[in-house]
């Protein structure tokens, strides 16, 4: 039997390396645990929400110059205040559609098939916008046109399916709407803080009765693994994508999809 530690490691692992990659990190987690039985339950399917925290934390860390820059300047400065705004005007349809249609989607979306298709198609998709011969003219994520952020903040409302990738959809929305693959990586990065965090605090508010003093540990472990496995992801993958763009992880997706499609259909 697994112990309780070491399946907080083994998801803080999955959840720093899938989160900020076009990949899913929810899909991820919801294969982990079907084929794997990693973390069945109600307290594991908070844990794997509540962990994200960690992972946002790692952007915080990594990004604090220009946040703590945003911060301070935003109430004296129009670019400052601007990008402040053009992240809410993102986050907004994430708010609404959650608020109106997050509990369906959790109750009829989220499985395994559902994971495996959405992965296939989503790298199909990953693949075709690498390809294209696009003309960046944006590569400043915090200087984005306020339309522009609007629409991305509409296409991450789409990774609510999971298997979609939050990541993946808005920086695919991102290069289509004329961002660099560094500018659009880099929003997708900051339109995560407000996004997570406010599904942490949404989860965590609802399954309040679940967490005990004797789950504290286990979440910390989780927590500080999922931290620190982000932190070295999102360096890496800020230089790979400038240099090689997303194929690898569109096959990634496609791979992994297709492996978990076969698993189900022999009755794994």
């Amino acid at each position: 039997m697994m112990s309780d530690a070491v399946r907080a490691v083994i998801l803080g692992i999955v959840e720093g390396i899938t989160e900020f990659l076009p990949v899913s990190s929810t899909g991820h987690m919801l294969l982990v645990q079907r084929f794997f039985g990693l973390g069945e339950g109600n307290f594991w399917n908070s844990f794997v929400v509540l962990i994200q925290l960690g992972a946002i934390l790692a952007i915080v860390v990594l990004y604090f110059a220009k946040l703590w820059r945003v911060a301070l300047g935003m109430f004296s400065n129009p670019d400052d205040r601007r990008f402040v705004i053009g992240v809410l005007v993102a986050f907004l349809p994430a708010v609404v559609i959650g608020l109106i249609a997050g509990k369906y989607i959790k109750e009829f979306l989220f499985n395994p098939w559902v994971v495996c298709f959405t992965l296939i198609v989503g790298g199909g998709i990953l693949m075709w916008v690498d390809q294209l011969e696009l003309n960046p003219h944006e590569d400043d994520a915090t200087k984005f046109p306020l339309l522009m952020y609007l629409w991305i903040g509409i296409a991450q409302c789409v990774a609510m399916i999971p298997g979609v990738s939050r990541s993946g959809a808005s920086i695919v929305a991102a290069m289509l709407l004329g961002a660099e693959k560094r500018a659009a990586a880099e929003f997708s990065f900051f339109l995560a803080i407000p996004t997570m965090v406010g599904a942490f605090a949404y989860d965590f508010y609802r399954n309040r009765a679940e967490m005990t003093t004797d789950h504290l540990g286990i979440i910390a472990i989780g927590f500080v693994v999922s931290f620190i496995t982000a932190m070295i992801v999102v360096r890496s993958f800020l230089n790979y994508v400038t240099r090689h763009g997303f194929t690898f992880f569109a096959w990634w997706r496609v791979i992994v999809g297709t492996l978990g499609l076969i698993a189900l259909a022999l009755g794994k």
